[in-house]
């Protein structure tokens, strides 16, 4: 007999197997010959009313055994190498649209125009230690796209949307901890994603896909309004029966090159401001009300959000423990993101701290067309980029001279490898972005004790959030209205936002491109 419960845990007593089973046998008043299996079904921690517990919900099995989980993958060994599909991207939403095809028994070919995720830690390090962008291995581009380094958050709304269950899964079967299939927040860690990464990409290539690295598409091929190849940097041509297009939210070269032939763009709103940076104890002490985070309790984080004039303020990618990291994707530009690895032990807590951009908004700075968000995007990078000294140093402020308007408050150790210096964020940004996220920050350090403080630093500029262009495809077909045989996919065109969701999205395009070649 099935029985479904929720216990409350203390955070001292959630790794203990035998409490949790005592506990279990006397929530359900079991008689002393009968016999419990269980399984763990979520845990979420609760911090409200200032004394933190973990809720366990569990699945308790009376007098049987636990059923067999099945497999959620069944690759075919029968791969047609004649069906060849290509995907161009191999982030989440690329290679979980790989093994989908191979499932149903077509052949992927995966083109990536950066590294795999070895030979892209060497652009890393040059990026943090000598300023250096690689315009095509970086933190955004590479093997696993810009997820693989920044933290692996497992978090999505979109319930609706697949089998998020089976996205877990198949990380879990990839090396991922089978924590993940339970917490209410998910997280792999940067340390951990490149390895489950490089796994994947084992799994595609033993069961007949391809997957092929420095491998930049500037062109493609049509013939009657469909497109038939693809073609790289050096002139290659890729020819297929259906393009799958998972290129991430960053690359622009994309987005120009389908401008340059009259395929049909969407400007679409996104979201930009700056990173905040705090002292992690300071964020455990505001959420668990302790002047020392208690044993077992994990770094705690937060998710803030106030409107400002009717536009929406609010944290993003809140990475506690975590690191913050240069993330520009071509040289004279500064963008920052953050990443936690595994163990979140990080002294610091970082969040994205941004505002709704809307198309009016660009468009009163004189911005026009489908791609003026992009344009929008790379003047804030650049301003950020020429205030500095020609490195990757970022522009930074204490948060209360940040908010002041002004310049003068001693800054914070930070987490940021190339160091930050002293700048002008008020001038630097644009005045409505400066003057909602300014009054946001106050507005929620007057509910949220603490937030707003001295010991905090402002970074600029989180401009990467979302795309800020969608690639519009058919709601049935899920196919560009313009160019047969042509799938848009994931973050990049607009369809996605994290790495969970790109998954679902990768494997619902791979379903869309087989029943179009069915």
């Amino acid at each position: 007999m099935l029985r479904q419960i929720e216990l409350n845990i203390k955070p001292n007593k959630i790794n203990d197997e035998d409490y949790i089973y005592r506990l279990v046998r006397s929530t359900l008043q079991l008689k002393k010959e009968d016999n419990v299996a269980i399984r763990k079904v979520r845990k979420s921690l609760d911090a409200r009313r200032g004394t933190p517990k973990f809720k366990l919900r569990i699945d308790a099995y009376i007098n049987e055994d636990l059923p067999k989980i099945n497999p959620v993958m069944s690759l075919s060994s029968k791969v047609n190498r004649n069906r060849r599909v290509v995907i161009v991207g191999a982030g989440p939403a690329g290679y979980f649209a790989a093994l989908k095809l191979i499932q149903l028994g077509l052949k992927p070919v995966v083109l990536e125009r950066g590294k795999d995720v070895r030979e892209r830690r060497r652009d890393l390090k040059s990026i943090q230690q000598k300023g250096l962008v690689h315009p095509d291995s970086n933190y955004c581009f590479g093997e696993g796209g810009a997820g693989t380094y920044s933290d692996g958050k497992l978090y999505t709304r979109s319930q609706k949307r697949g089998n998020i269950q089976e996205i877990l899964q198949i990380l879990v079967d990839h090396g991922a901890k089978e924590d993940i299939m339970i917490d209410a927040h998910p997280h792999i860690g940067s340390n951990k994603l490149p390895h489950i990464v490089t796994a994947i990409r084992e799994t595609i290539e033993e069961y007949g896909g391809e997957v092929i690295f420095n491998t930049k598409i500037v062109d493609f091929k049509t013939k009657n309004q469909r497109i038939v190849s693809v073609i790289d940097h050096e002139g290659k041509p890729y020819e297929a029966e259906a393009f799958i297009f998972a290129t991430g939210h960053s690359a622009r070269g994309i987005y120009e090159l389908l401008s340059s032939k009259n395929i049909r763009l969407e400007a679409k709103p996104f979201a930009l401001g700056v990173r905040i940076e705090h002292p992690q104890s300071l964020i455990d002490e505001i959420q668990y009300n302790q002047s020392k985070r208690e044993e077992n309790l994990p770094a705690a984080s937060y998710s803030l959000k106030t409107q400002v004039r009717d536009c929406g303020v609010f944290s993003f990618c809140m990475c506690p423990g975590g690191l913050v990291v240069p993330a520009a994707t071509a040289p004279g530009e500064i963008v920052v993101n953050g990443m936690s690895l595994s163990r979140r032990d990080s002294p610091y807590a970082n969040s994205g701290f941004v505002t709704s951009v809307s198309l009016d908004d660009v468009k009163q700075l004189g911005f026009t067309g489908d791609l003026m968000n992009i344009d929008f995007q790379k003047m804030v990078e650049q301003q950020m980029f020429n205030a500095g000294d020609g490195s990757q140093k970022a522009p930074a402020s204490n948060m209360i001279s940040f908010v002041q308007g002004k310049l003068g408050k001693k800054m914070n150790a930070s987490s940021y490898i190339p160091g930050l210096f002293e700048a002008p964020l008020h001038e630097l940004l644009p005045k409505f972005v400066y003057e909602r996220i300014s009054v946001g920050m106050k507005k929620i350090g007057e509910k949220v004790k603490g937030f707003y403080t001295e010991e905090a630093n402002v970074i600029g500029v989180e401009s990467r959030t979302s795309a800020p262009v969608r690639i519009p495809r058919d709601k049935e077909t899920l196919m560009h209205e313009d160019l047969e045989a042509m799938f848009p996919c994931g973050e990049g065109a607009g369809f996605a936002g994290g790495i969970l969701s790109a998954c679902m999205d990768g494997q619902r395009v791979a379903k869309a491109v087989a029943a179009y070649l069915s």
